[in-house]
């Protein structure tokens, strides 16, 4: 089945959280894969959140990556991939998230021995994720995250690089360059000195030989060889990191958010103009992110503001909006940027 076609089901809407007795809302019930209703539609009218509230956050990130595995049957970039590197901090033992989790891992223990991968894409992705959630919750290589990182050289192509999904779905579905960036993010993450291994070795070389030959396209995909390097240096000079992050942290806007249609180039499918002055869930998560990560302190005024934005623009469930690149229909980058927020709250220790 196609990527569109497999996008392209539409979500049910979800009943409103219930409230207690006091008229003060009541922190959702747990979601499972049992008795999980899809959120509503992301929509950028949505009234925000009369306070900033991680329960609504947790309700909304795993009705969403529920809901899309339950109904789709598949990891997506935009939804669960990016939602096991946010969900541990908000309960790494909790079902929902051991849910995804335990999907991930029968990609690489039952559909890929039997079925094949649907994507190298898919190879990729689910070794990236899972040697990150690895990396955030046990600290352990898990032998099935193994078996995927192994996997991850085979579909390396020749050069260097990988075949990547082309939707024109913007950032994680329009070039290869993406992939490229998750390879190297994905080896950079694996706890267990992974990298070290003979087969990681001859992947770096490979990869890092593409990378010279290959410039990047757009600063969002330079941002993800910052993310490696944050883990694992090598990726970038020293001039290039300062550079890369200088160069986000520049495109804050007043209010303190960052829009992610700065972070690139690219053009909406009706031609129309990207909306670069208007902050957004994954642009402001991720720029906190990757400053926390290149050693910015939390106490930065550049992101307590970006903090200050994320928590005043939560939306009443829970969600940060994030217009998508391509077209007005889904927005479902608001689901990736749903988690990079969460990340980047944690990241400054500023979840309560």
């Amino acid at each position: 089945m196609s990527c569109r076609a497999i996008c392209l089901i539409t979500l049910s809407l979800a009943t409103a959280a219930s409230r207690a007795p006091g008229g003060e809302p009541s922190p959702p019930i747990a979601v499972t894969l049992a008795n999980v209703e899809a959120p509503a539609e992301n929509n950028s009218e949505e009234p925000l959140a009369a306070t900033f509230s991680a329960h609504q956050a947790k309700h909304f990130l795993d009705s969403s990556s529920l809901a899309w595995q339950k109904q789709r049957d598949c990891m997506t970039c935009h939804t669960n991939y990016l939602y096991l590197l946010a969900r541990p901090a908000l309960g790494a033992d909790d079902e929902a998230h051991q849910t995804v989790r335990n999907y991930a891992e029968k990609l690489v223990t039952d559909r890929w021995p039997n079925q094949g991968p649907r994507w190298d894409a898919e190879v990729v992705m689910t070794a990236m994720v899972l040697a990150y959630n690895d990396r955030l919750t046990s600290g352990r290589l898990h032998p099935t995250t193994r078996t995927a990182l192994d996997r991850m050289w085979d579909v390396q192509g020749e050069k260097g690089g990988v075949s990547w999904i082309n939707c024109e779905w913007p950032p994680f579905e329009s070039d290869d360059e993406f992939g490229a960036t998750m390879i190297a993010l994905a080896v950079s993450v694996a706890p267990e000195s992974y990298a070290e291994t003979p087969a990681a070795q001859a992947g770096i070389e490979k990869l890092k030989r593409y990378l010279t030959e290959t410039k990047m396209s757009t600063l969002h995909h330079r941002a993800m060889l910052l993310w490696a390097d944050t883990h694992r240096p090598g990726w970038l000079t020293a001039t290039e990191r300062d550079e890369v992050l200088s160069e986000i942290l520049s495109l804050q806007h007043e209010d303190g958010s960052w829009s992610i249609a700065t972070l690139g180039n690219w053009e909406r499918e009706d031609s129309s103009p990207q909306e670069v002055a208007k902050g957004d869930g994954y642009a402001t998560g991720l720029a906190i992110v990757l400053a926390r990560a290149s050693g910015i302190s939390a106490d930065d005024d550049r992101l307590k503001r970006g903090i200050a934005w994320l928590k005043s623009n939560q939306r009443a469930s829970g969600r940060w909006f994030t217009r998508s690149l391509h077209k007005d229909s889904r927005h479902y980058i608001t689901h990736a940027g749903s988690s990079l927020a969460v990340m980047a709250i944690t990241a400054c220790n500023a979840m309560d």
